[in-house]
């Protein structure tokens, strides 16, 4: 039995399959602004807009088997609307909601009608980044704590930049993102009690009582404020009050030379905050403050890379900065950020093109894989390989229009028609796409009975990934049959909404930006599932591919805000990769133990970076490498485009091909990075190929290889239309 078991696992990594095994607040939408007069698009319909405000149930509703109830956690007001399911704070609405969440720059855990607070110190290895969980302090209304579910702490609000927890006697904690304090309004007049596993050397207060230093045997140092005089009482590791009506803000001290700034900033708290989209490529952040003066909130460093320092009133405190896992966390004084990103093109196909004397060798290949589609129907009822294989197909039409060769065209849209259509009317007897009415979203037949099928899609696993393999096709084929798009509007823009909605409410259908987290700017992808790292995602390539494949169906439609959405999620997502997935020597985001051992992270958690993947381990440096760029596709020139860094993945890659039974695909993704900044070689290493993943093809490789040192360098921005509105 072990032996077939192990054949089987040698199967499933040789075809290049993915093997996981992963157990608000009402406000005005967002809006873009039509991305540019010269594309000379048509509005969308108003019956398939991107805010999903009308109940347009194009599929089946079903009630789900596997998924919790959200009753336990959420305020009843909430219940009625779509509910966010891979969000920063799931932690606090899963099983006993026990388990912390990071709320940079502090890990918080709510338990037992009490709120703990972690300033997490960074471990690094040359395998991985942790950090650990460790009481620091923990705050509530009473001395003892309890289990009993009537306890449990209640999310009354959440939006994109916060979410707000009440717990049991009148303890109401603002969390938001960013924010270097802890803010707790007690709502009625209350004694609190604070407990540490440290033990506390000493508290000090002002002559007014409103600020107390807590310094712990720990080395830290934490600053207790209150809106009114606070009355302590204190022992070796607890600390307790007179009752008190008002606010409380708790802040670590990393550095004493920080405590004047603290002290400045204390008196002015945000309560809850937006993420806006104004223009292509621009995200403003909002925050409700009360309390008075300026506020203070730390940004991570690719907030900084993106900030406009200029249009805002804005200062960065550049020497006022907290640690934590995403790089150092840096001051900024602001009630708005305006964030402007690298503008980039969508294109249906190369951004630089391709020789005329490349063709005949692409389009022998072309013709092959064409031909061999009619041979090989897909078998699969995964939603996940089902879609792989649909966006396979559908790259064959938009190279046959590169290289001239329209002839195969018929054959492909026969191929994708057959293949999609039975998902979007419901005919596919082994699956399917089914309506949760629970969390709101789109789950599959399979996982609505079974947590582990297609990938944990019907607890809303991956969502973008799978989805976004299906869009592609549909783009594709919207684009060379209208008619067919037209009739299968519907069913498409349903799929697209699952994960890119921006409405928000009780009228939306679902939930806003499903995958996609606008503080730290890039998705993730672990559903409904308790992390005890929180959540995590592994394949960035995949991610950029879903947004830029419902760019493509925003083209397709004439939908230029269904473009502008797509294009600038997958602009942030390319950003984030590159800042945090892709290891660079000579930059300080990773201790250089991790850096000298990775060029690319593995799976990325909240509070882990993991050199190992869901179904590798570490040392198959091949499959990390190849997952963060499967699918080949034209966006992929922008997310590769550092040829420096290009050449140091495929050197630190390239030794692990001499293992034994590296599968041919994982190879074929090897080579397409090598193409980057040596076509040659990398031509060469494919010719030897014999076989490829499941969702590439010969044809897409030699397209990739012939297209590469064409643009000049430029990798996007210069051919990009919105280049003038950024």
């Amino acid at each position: 039995m072990l032996k077939k078991i192990k054949r089987r696992v040698k199967t499933i990594i040789s075809k290049g399959f993915k093997k996981r095994q992963r157990p608000s607040k009402p406000s005005q939408e967002d809006s873009f602004s039509s991305p540019s007069p010269t594309l000379s698009l048509p509005p969308p319909e108003p019956t398939m807009p991107l805010h999903s405000s009308t109940p347009h149930f194009v599929f089946p509703q079903t009630e789900s088997t596997v998924l919790p109830d959200p009753s336990r956690f959420f305020s009843p007001n909430l219940l009625s609307s779509p509910l966010p399911t891979n969000s920063f704070f799931q932690n606090f609405a899963l099983k006993n909601g026990d388990q912390p969440e990071y709320i940079h720059p502090y890990l918080i855990k709510s338990a037992s009608s009490s709120l703990t607070l972690c300033y997490p110190s960074r471990f690094s290895t040359t395998a991985f980044i942790y950090q650990i969980f460790i009481a620091d302090l923990t705050i509530s209304a009473v001395q003892n704590g309890c289990n009993d579910v009537s306890n449990d702490h209640k999310i009354s609000s959440f939006d994109d930049l916060s979410v707000t927890l009440d717990l049991p006697n009148n303890l109401r904690f603002y969390l938001v993102r960013g924010s270097p304090f802890i803010t707790c309004a007690v709502t009625s007049s209350t004694p609190i009690y604070i407990s540490t596993i440290h033990a506390i050397l000493s508290i000090s207060s002002n002559s007014s009582n409103t600020k107390h230093t807590i310094k712990l045997n720990n080395n830290q140092t934490w600053l207790l404020y209150s809106s009114s005089p606070l009355n302590l009482n204190s022992s070796v590791n607890s600390i307790t009050s007179t009752a008190f009506p008002g606010v409380i803000r708790l802040a670590v001290l990393p550095d004493p030379q920080y405590e004047s700034i603290l002290d400045r900033f204390s008196a002015c708290y945000p309560i809850c905050g937006e993420a806006v989209f104004t223009n292509p490529f621009s995200l403003e952040y909002r925050w409700e403050k009360k309390g008075w003066g300026d506020l203070l909130l730390l940004a991570h460093p690719l907030h900084l890379q993106l900030l406009s320092k200029g249009k805002r009133n804005v200062s960065v405190l550049k020497d006022f900065k907290y640690q934590s896992m995403d790089g150092d966390l840096v001051g900024v004084v602001g009630d708005s950020w305006a964030l402007h990103m690298n503008p980039i093109s969508v294109t249906w196909h190369s951004i630089g093109g391709l020789e005329e004397e490349s063709f005949r060798e692409i389009v022998d290949a072309l013709c092959r894989d064409v031909e061999a589609l009619k041979s090989t129907p897909i078998t699969t009822n995964s939603s996940y390989f089902y879609g792989k294989l649909v966006a396979r197909a559908a790259r064959f039409a938009l190279i046959s229009e590169e290289v001239s060769c329209p002839h195969v065209i018929p054959s492909v849209r026969k191929y994708l028609k057959e293949a999609i259509e039975p998902w979007l009317d419901g005919t596919f007897d082994a699956n399917g796409f089914l309506f949760d009415s629970k969390w709101g979203g789109l789950v599959t037949k399979l996982g609505s009975v079974d947590s582990g099928a297609d990938f944990g899609f019907g607890v809303y696993n991956d969502h973008h990934f799978h989805l976004g393999y299906f869009l592609y096709g549909i783009a594709v084929l919207a684009k060379i049959d209208p008619a067919w798009g037209r009739k299968y509007r519907p069913q498409a823009y349903a799929l697209m909404a699952d994960f890119m909605n921006l409405g928000r409410g009780s009228n939306a259908i679902y939930p806003r930006l499903r995958n996609f987290d606008l503080w730290k700017l890039h998705s993730w992808a672990g559903g409904l599932t308790e992390f005890a790292d929180g959540r995590n995602q592994e394949s960035t390539s995949e991610a950029v591919s879903a947004y830029y494949s419902a760019a493509l169906m925003g083209l397709s439609y004439g939908d230029t805000h269904l473009v502008a959405l797509g294009s600038t999620l997958a602009a942030l997502e390319m950003q984030a990769a590159q800042t945090w997935w892709h290891v660079k020597e000579g930059e300080d985001m990773y201790e250089s133990e991790f850096v000298k051992e990775n060029r690319v992270v593995g799976v990325l958690w909240s509070t882990k970076r993991d050199s190992g993947l869901w179904f590798a381990p570490p040392e198959w440096k091949e499959c990390r490498l190849g997952i963060q760029l499967l699918p080949l596709l034209p966006i992929s020139e922008v997310l590769f485009a550092d040829t420096g860094f290009a050449r140091d993945l495929v050197n630190w890659t390239l030794p692990a091909l001499g293992r034994a039974g590296v599968g041919e695909g994982w190879k074929g993704f090897v080579y397409a990075v090598q193409a980057v900044y040596d076509k040659e070689a990398a031509l060469e290493n494919t010719k030897n190929l014999t076989g490829y993943d499941d969702g590439n093809s010969l044809t897409n490789l030699l397209w990739w290889i012939h297209s590469r040192g064409r643009d000049d360098g430029h990798h996007g921005g210069r051919y990009c239309w919105s280049r003038h509105y950024h």
